[in-house]
């Protein structure tokens, strides 16, 4: 598969039927950063030089977003967590990390419910699992979310980024329409996560689109907060996995806050 020049500061990678757009950052052990929905690998700038101090981060634009040009197949994050998959092994990587954001976190997850022998460690950020763990208020808006809504957010930093950056920057209403249809689909991966085995971190602000006590019923189906840890730890989940909530912060800052950076930097380089 090719890996083709483009005038940002990245390249596209030719993997799973889509040309991805990735930039690679720093040196050291690789991890993967994904974004949220409507947003690019540069919504992570304010973060990007910590995490990629010790560690090579790859930024990846999601399928239709960024510079990445959306291809006829909805917006799935299973689809979206093929692609990574297939860019792990195009770019010969040995078992990065992954990090992701809301839409990210989602994709992240699915790489490690899908293809868990390809993954190290995983950070999911604000991506919660069921749909109806969302506020009713923020179901409401998610259900009415289409290309009509494109009129209204040309104010907004989407879409300025969009307009920028994007190959066809015509497609904006298009990806609406789709995000739309993805946010209106119910979804429960409760039992996929109980049988997730590569040890994760999750991480939510403590304002987030979902209370906090579902990012702790994540951690509970992790086997965390079920019992005191011990002087030694030997209490903690078997798996490895971790639980941060993050004081002062939102769904739409969590990204860029160095509490996001200094967890994560944390928790994938415990040990190591």
């Amino acid at each position: 598969m090719a890996t083709i020049e483009t005038s940002a500061p990245g390249r596209y990678a030719e993997v799973n039927g889509i040309r991805l757009y990735v930039e690679s950052h720093g040196a050291g052990r690789p991890m993967i950063l994904l974004h949220g929905g409507l947003g690019s690998g540069e919504m992570f700038a304010p973060v990007l030089p910590a995490l990629a101090t010790g560690h090579q981060v790859i930024l990846v634009d999601l399928q239709g977003h960024g510079r990445t040009a959306d291809i006829d197949r909805p917006l799935d994050v299973a689809l979206m967590a093929d692609d990574i998959a297939a860019l792990i092994d195009h770019l010969g990587l040995d078992r990065p990390d992954l990090v992701g954001f809301s839409l990210g976190g989602g994709v992240a997850m699915h790489v490690a419910f899908r293809h868990p022998e390809k993954v190290g460690r995983l950070v999911s950020a604000s991506a919660h699992i069921r749909r109806d763990a969302v506020y009713p208020e923020m179901l409401a808006q998610q259900g009415q979310m289409n290309a009509s809504a494109a009129e209204f957010l040309t104010d907004t930093p989407m879409y300025e980024l969009y307009q920028r950056v994007a190959p066809r920057p015509e497609d904006f209403p298009r990806l609406l329409d789709k995000i739309g249809a993805a946010m209106r689909e119910d979804f429960d991966f409760t039992e996929q996560v109980r049988a997730l085995r590569v040890p994760t971190l999750v991480v939510a602000a403590d304002a987030d689109m979902a209370p906090p006590s579902h990012y702790v019923e994540v951690f509970t189906l992790l086997d965390g907060g079920l019992r005191d840890a011990g002087w030694t730890g030997e209490g903690r989940p078997a798996g490895g996995h971790a639980l941060a909530i993050l004081p002062g912060l939102s769904h739409y800052d969590i990204h860029d806050s160095p509490l996001f950076a200094a967890v994560t930097l944390a928790f994938l380089d415990q040990d190591r």
